[in-house]
C-alpha cells in the first residue's frame, strides 16, 4: 500500500511486544481506515502517502474532539486515552506549521487574490485550505483569514 501502512503495521507489531495498549489500538485504528480506504469502491489501485495522511489526520482530530467532549464531562480517564491515541497519530503527520506562519502565508494568499473584505473569504479560503493542507488545522486558517480581512 504506502510507506506509512508499512510503517504502521511494523509499529503494531512493537506496540504488541512492548505491550503498550494505548498506542496498538491507535495503530490499529489507522490501520483499519487505512485498509478501508484502500477497499473501498472509490479508491483507485493504491493509497498514496498523502492521502493516507489525511485519513490520520481526520482521525486525529476526531480523537481530539472526543477528549474535549470526554473532559466537558468530567471523564478525565477516557479524555487522556484520547488524547495520548491522537498523539500516537499525530507521529505520522507532517509537523504543523505555527500560527505566525500561517498569518504570513494568508497575508501573501489574499495579495495574489485581490481580496479586500469579508465577501472575498470564499477565494481566499479555498486557495488558503489547499495550499496549507495537512499542514495547518481549518479553524486556524479560518480565524487567521476573518482577522485579516476584518
Amino acid at each position: 500500500m504506502t510507506n506509512i501502512f508499512d510503517a504502521v503495521s511494523s509499529q503494531i507489531k512493537d506496540a504488541m511486544k512492548a505491550k503498550d495498549k494505548v498506542r496498538l489500538e491507535a495503530l490499529r485504528g489507522i490501520k483499519k481506515a487505512l485498509i478501508e480506504a484502500k477497499t473501498s469502491k472509490t479508491a483507485g489501485d493504491e493509497l498514496s502517502d498523502a492521502d493516507a495522511q489525511k485519513i490520520i489526520a481526520k482521525l486525529a482530530k476526531q480523537g481530539k474532539e472526543s477528549a474535549a467532549i470526554f473532559q466537558s464531562q468530567n471523564r478525565e480517564d477516557l479524555a487522556e486515552t484520547e488524547l495520548a491515541q491522537a498523539a500516537i497519530m499525530d507521529e505520522f503527520l507532517p509537523a504543523q506549521l505555527s500560527e505566525e506562519k500561517v498569518e504570513e502565508i494568508v497575508k501573501e494568499i489574499i495579495a495574489k487574490v485581490g481580496a479586500s473584505s469579508m465577501a472575498d473569504m470564499g477565494k481566499v479560503m479555498g486557495v488558503a485550505s489547499k495550499q496549507l493542507a495537512g499542514q495547518a488545522d481549518g479553524k486556524v486558517i479560518s480565524g487567521i483569514v476573518k482577522k485579516l480581512l476584518a
